[in-house]
């Protein structure tokens, strides 16, 4: 940027902060502390201004604050997951790409009766009924995943969890998740292999966190009443294994896979 338009820039900044002031100036000597403060507030302003973003833009379709739906009336009114323990469910970093490039996480949406249609074999997606998420600039992003990395909802139940990498899920993973406790009804282990009422699983160890997916397979009501999502009930052993399966099946690259 060239000294004028530094000059430019502090001039705009101090209007902003002195209205009253006409015909206010500065030299080269004022630029350099005023533009020196302005960067300093930078990371407060990104913080603050994606509580804003989620407030004006989110709070339509996700729950900002809890609690989760009691009701099946109320639980039929959600329009996208629940936000107010986005900081125990998430990796920020997953969510600040996400949010830049959106990619649906359920096949049929949020209640997949609303969004299928019959196939040959089977039910199909109808995709004209399905809307797509906003997209947001690298900034946005950056700033709305910070804010929702604050929201700390449901604490308690991650602190009772502690995940095990080391147990690994060996080549019983898959038969476990669809045999032996039947996830597959519903989840996809990979692009079109699998159920389209829930969330695709191929991507959720990048997505979520260990001691989230812990503590939901063990207990799904905990999290969410009246999600339809059984208690299967998963022995601590099996559990580890499960969450360690989801986390293999994401180091592979299902974007070139679609």
């Amino acid at each position: 940027m060239t000294n004028a338009a530094w000059l430019s820039l502090s001039n705009a900044i101090l209007r902003l902060i002195y209205p009253q002031r006409k015909g206010l100036n500065i030299n080269r000597l004022w630029a350099i502390p005023v533009l020196m403060a302005f960067c300093a507030l930078l990371p407060a302003m990104a913080t603050a201004d994606g509580g804003s973003i989620l407030k004006q833009r989110c709070v339509s379709c996700h729950d900002l604050t809890g609690p989760a739906p009691v009701t099946l009336a109320a639980l039929w009114q959600r329009k996208g997951p629940d936000l107010f323990y986005a900081g125990n469910k998430y990796r920020q970093a997953w969510v600040e790409a996400w949010l830049q490039n959106p990619k649906r996480i359920r096949p049929a949406g949020m209640f997949y009766i609303d969004h299928i249609k019959p196939g040959e074999k089977r039910d199909k997606v109808d995709e004209a009924t399905l809307s797509k998420h906003m997209k947001l600039n690298a900034a946005d992003a950056n700033a709305v995943a910070a804010a929702l990395a604050q929201m700390k909802g449901k604490s308690v139940l991650i602190k009772a969890e502690k995940h095990d990498p080391t147990m690994a899920p060996g080549p019983l993973g898959e038969m476990m998740f669809d045999k032996f406790f039947g996830c597959m009804a519903c989840h996809q282990i990979e692009p079109g292999f699998g159920g389209l009422s829930g969330p695709e699983v191929y991507t959720a160890g990048r997505r979520l966190t260990p001691e989230y997916m812990l503590s939901y397979i063990r207990s799904p009501q905990a999290w969410d009443p009246k999600t339809w999502m059984p208690n299967k009930h998963v022995p601590e052993m099996s559990l580890q294994k499960m969450v360690n399966y989801m986390i293999e099946l994401s180091k592979e690259d299902w974007d070139e896979a679609k």
